[in-house]
């Protein structure tokens, strides 16, 4: 009876560790994957975190509210999103989301700084604009403190970027038609100052993107259906090319800079432009209101945020097909990566 008891009581506890073992693999299952694509739903102000392998939604946030922009930060565990315009006017928050967690932190209060739209991550702080305040500002997640503030002195200051030596900072400016070539120099009292150097394209740029080699900027007029080539070494447009776009919405470069692609929700289209010939290589119908791009770091995809289909199309970038769709999103747009 002992040897009995004594066996039942291994069986015990090898079922409870058997059964330890199935609830953490299912926890696992449900946390961030690694790499997660983040998909920021326009319709009901959340972050959904899809698994790009499986291309199924695996998570769901709120976001604040009026979401339009999304950017994780350099170690995957947080991201950040920009809470632009709504009925009640100019917002004026970041939301704040822990993705290992899943969960929303409190949002950064942004002041007087109102209707943030583009966002990017560089140096381990935070880069925004404030489209009503024609303004850059930095969020530093250490102090929790907004540190730096910068005018650019244009209309509707839309989207950022930022150099990898975090040197040059370059924005959209939809309402002035140019885009913003912002570089830090040495003052004439010795200290460091920024030099913000307007450069003239087409009508409403919005959309753009610096090359791999930081040698062209790529502005995605939306008003005129052409793209403006900057050269950053003179800063001034080299060409102008025509896409024939409707309403150029987003422009990215794949990762090893030989493609251009371009949104366009009105056309309901993606044009793929070759960097090297400016030629239109494809034009691919992926349907209307297409808004943001998302490229695979790797250079294998594209995700295209199809808004009023409720889903993200995928992009063979090597055959420059649509191989598949991310479903069940609501308005979904913008889109970040996160790699923990």
């Amino acid at each position: 009876m002992k040897r009995l008891f004594a066996s039942k009581g291994i069986l015990i506890r090898l079922a409870a560790c058997f059964a330890g073992a199935s609830f953490a693999a299912i926890y696992a299952v449900a946390q961030t994957p690694s790499p997660a694509l983040l998909v920021l739903e326009k319709t009901d102000s959340t972050l959904a975190i899809v698994d790009p392998a499986s291309l199924k939604i695996v998570g769901r946030v709120p976001a604040g509210s009026a979401t339009h922009e999304v950017i994780a930060s350099a170690d995957g565990k947080f991201a950040y999103v920009t809470n632009y315009n709504d009925q009640k006017g100019p917002r004026k928050e970041l939301a704040v989301i822990d993705l290992a967690a899943e969960k929303a932190l409190a949002p950064v209060d942004l002041g007087a700084l109102r209707a943030p739209h583009g966002i990017t991550f560089a140096g381990g702080k935070v880069y925004f604009t404030a489209e009503a305040n024609k303004v850059i500002g930095r969020y530093d997640p250490a102090t929790k403190q907004v540190d730096w503030v910068l005018g650019t002195g244009q209309n509707f200051t839309h989207m950022v970027a930022v150099s990898k030596d975090l040197n040059t900072l370059f924005t959209s400016n939809i309402g002035s038609n140019t885009i913003c070539v912002i570089e830090q120099i040495i003052s004439q009292r010795g200290g460091k100052d920024w030099n913000v150097t307007p450069i003239p394209v087409g009508k409403g740029p919005e959309g753009f993107d610096v090359s791999p080699d930081e040698k062209q900027v790529w502005a995605a007029n939306s008003q005129d259906g052409s793209v403006s080539i900057i050269d950053l070494a003179t800063k001034k447009v080299v060409e102008t090319i025509d896409v024939k776009t409707k309403h150029s919405n987003r422009l990215k470069f794949t990762p090893d800079g030989k493609l251009a692609l371009i949104s366009d929700p009105e056309g309901g289209i993606l044009v793929i432009v070759d960097t090297a010939s400016h030629q239109v290589v494809k034009t691919l119908d992926v349907g209307r209101g297409v808004e943001g791009i998302q490229l695979q770091p790797d250079g294998a995809r594209a995700f295209a945020a199809v808004s009023e289909q409720n889903s993200v199309a995928v992009v063979d970038l090597k055959t420059l097909q649509v191989t598949g769709h991310i479903t069940g999103l609501q308005g979904p747009d913008g889109m970040a990566w996160a790699v923990r």
